[in-house]
């Protein structure tokens, strides 16, 4: 690894930011952290009683209620019981129980991922067995009641591996402060319930600025259960709330104002952790207004603004889905209906009935529990977010035309990249994917696939002499971040088209130009400056494509290559995508290879 690289990465992630990491790291080496001096008892009585209950909308979730919920899919089966809070839900392994949580390893080889551990202690059953309690299901308050017991009871305050993150902490306190009021008992909560919430914020505050440090939606998180458990804890008569409510507010005014960026990209460049982030300031909007609560600043309400709008531009599936772009572990909070976990359709409707008094969709749908739940009125306004854009702030470019939309990723970084996508396409045809990316898959998976998600070759782009298009300096660090050059859109009558360039860190040159109409896709790669050779890739919706005439056809849509001399060889090849965290499924990739500078000129009619 290059010296010279790393440094400059790091000064590119922020003086402030590096200072407070290191910090945390010295006080965590030196025991100085206020977290070694933590001391909790495990709360003791009923989480959550009996008693009158709201009228349920008809829309609820089914998951959690007979198989548990595995990162948006369908897991193992229940029976009743408790899960088995330190069995990873990915491969079976399982962790110590004991041991405070900041002597676990980050990424232990023995385990894989974590995240597989984590995911049943998010708390996400908790809202549907909520909502199955309020719905009248016999035994589900108790069953409600039962798994919280059973969860402190193995896990407790400050000990095992379900304290190691945070984040964690936070989504927890997020889905209590929902379950509590899907059950009408925000306003009287029992005090063991408050109990669990006030040493959540005990453990999260300690370890916030290594959160703010990040940059993303970790630091939006915590500020969000600093802010909604302290209020809480607050009003409930317990003084040791104001501290952390304060501290949250505080640094949820200030993350909306630094990471979500002028045309309301986040800084993670990311689908998913966008739709995090936001679900997150949802609750907290909500949560603000239950509690009449101070509004935030006007600026807070501009970014939220901006934010919505960039989500709802992303959706381009007819069933709510979008580019499976950035990074994604798989988290989703507020969960409210029964819709699939890429469907981002109830969070847009969500934030625009909050942060517009305005309905994203016309029709009513099931992404409108969310609302129906918490009891928020329909706003008769529609407000359309479907728009070809430019976000130049991030690096975006979303084209529309007639039955067809694209997403352009050009490299344009104020803050670290997470996938090595630069000149990424991905366009939708009639709702469905047809150029696709890969997805996440794993952070830690173990195997052969630990570099093959988030690398060049797994995006619509081009892979100069199989070498990364940015080094990578760590597990989620990339090096040399290239900046695009002319770049540039237009919208005419007849079709709307862009176009940008850039130069990587060996010298390799790629200049993109996309034009896109009611019927056509075309799409010109200049290529050069390379040594070996080049391999331009198209990952495809998985279907029967064939090769007829030297174009590949599908289904009407047809794909045809220009060739010149240059090409050294064109063929269909299997890849991979993960649509959901930690799976994968096979997909067909059309790959051009050349070895010598020259332009590939795609076009695809539909």
């Amino acid at each position: 690894m290059s010296k010279g690289l790393l440094l400059k990465a790091l000064y590119r992630l922020g003086p402030e930011n590096l200072l407070r990491v290191l910090l945390y790291k010295a006080g965590i080496k030196t025991r100085l952290n206020p977290l070694f001096r933590l001391q909790a008892a495990v709360p003791q009585g009923s989480f959550f009683r009996d008693g009158a209950r709201p009228q349920p909308p008809a829309s609820r979730r089914v998951d959690w209620l007979s198989h548990r919920s595995q990162f948006g899919l369908l897991g193992a089966a229940l029976d009743g019981a408790p899960p088995n809070w330190h069995r990873s839900c990915i491969n079976g392994a399982s962790v110590a129980e004991r041991g405070p949580w900041f002597a676990i390893p980050d990424f232990d080889p023995r385990l894989g991922d974590i995240k597989g551990v984590w995911e049943a202690s998010r708390f996400d059953w908790l809202v549907a067995l909520a909502q199955a309690a309020v719905a009248g299901e016999a035994g589900r308050l108790r069953q409600l009641n039962h798994w919280l017991s059973d969860w402190f009871q193995h896990n407790p305050p400050y000990t095992g591996a379900n304290w190691k993150c945070g984040q964690e902490a936070s989504i927890r306190v997020l889905h209590m402060a929902l379950a509590a009021t899907l059950l009408g008992q925000q306003d009287k909560p029992e005090a063991a319930l408050l109990d669990a919430v006030a040493l959540h914020l005990k453990r999260i505050a300690p370890t916030l600025m290594y959160a703010v440090a990040q940059d993303n939606n970790h630091g939006t998180s915590e500020a969000a259960a600093l802010f909604v458990g302290g209020s809480w804890l607050q009003a409930q008569g317990r003084p040791e709330g104001k501290k952390f409510y304060r501290l949250g507010r505080k640094w949820l005014e200030d993350r909306a104002a630094r990471l979500i960026m002028a045309k309301g990209s986040f800084s993670q460049y990311s689908v998913n952790y966008h739709r995090v982030m936001l679900d997150s300031y949802c609750w907290v909007e909500y949560w603000r207004r239950a509690l009449a609560l101070p509004v935030f600043s006007p600026t807070l309400y501009q970014q939220l603004q901006k934010a919505t709008a960039w989500l709802g531009n992303m959706v381009m599936g007819g069933d709510g889905d979008t580019p499976n772009l950035g990074a994604n572990d798989g988290a989703r909070l507020i969960q409210l209906c029964n819709t699939d976990y890429r469907d981002v359709r109830p969070s847009v409707q969500l934030a625009t009935q909050l942060f517009y008094k305005a309905s994203a969709y016309v029709e009513p749908g099931e992404y409108d529990a969310a609302a129906q739940w918490l009891a928020l009125p329909r706003p008769a306004k529609v407000l359309d977010h479907r728009k070809s854009c430019h976000y130049d702030d991030a690096g975006f470019m979303v084209l529309r035309r007639s039955r067809a939309a694209l997403l352009f990723r050009y490299p344009r970084f104020r803050f670290r990249p997470s996938q090595s996508d630069l000149m990424h396409v991905d366009f939708w045809l009639d709702g469905q994917n047809i150029l696709r990316d890969d997805g996440s898959y794993s952070y830690n998976s173990g195997d052969q696939f630990e570099h093959y998600f988030g690398d060049a070759a797994a995006h619509n782009t081009v892979k100069f002499d199989d070498s990364p298009q940015m080094p990578k300096l760590s597990r989620f660090l990339y090096g040399a971040w290239p900046r695009a050059k002319d770049v540039a859109m237009s919208e005419g009558d007849s079709a709307v088209a862009c176009s940008a360039a850039y130069r990587d860190w060996r010298g390799h040159r790629h200049r993109r130009a996309i034009r896109l109409t009611s019927s056509t896709l075309r799409v010109s790669d200049q290529l050069g400056d390379f040594q070996h050779g080049a391999v331009l890739r198209w990952r495809l919706m998985p279907g029967d494509w064939r090769w007829q005439d030297g174009k590949l056809v599908h289904n009407g849509i047809v794909i045809q290559v220009q060739h010149q001399a240059a090409i050294r060889d064109i063929r269909l090849v299997s890849g991979w995508e993960s649509r959901y965290y930690s799976q994968k499924t096979a997909l067909p990739v059309l790959e051009v290879a050349i070895s010598e500078p020259c332009e590939i000129i795609t076009e695809i009619s539909f």
